[in-house]
């Protein structure tokens, strides 16, 4: 089972409006930091549903995703 859990996102907005995740604070306020950001595309959650811009990244040597919505919250699918 998979829930939408909305987290506070450090980003770099560059001069052209790109945004790339640095930091994810989850819900419990632990710090990850975005090692690598892997690919960035317009896409929604299939699991949670909802957001626009899918990046997948990667943390603590995992590849996941983060996905930032229309108002431009930022969310994470978690486990139950």
């Amino acid at each position: 089972m998979v829930r939408k859990v909305y987290v506070d996102v450090y980003a770099l907005i560059d001069k052209d409006g790109k945004r790339r995740p640095l930091r994810i604070q989850w819900e419990d306020g632990t710090v990850y930091t975005v090692e690598r950001l892997l690919n960035r595309c317009r896409a929604k959650s299939r699991a949670v549903g909802g957001g626009e811009m899918r990046y997948t990244v990667q943390i603590n040597g995992r590849e996941t995703f983060v996905f930032e919505d229309e108002e431009g919250k930022w969310f994470v699918e978690g486990k139950c």
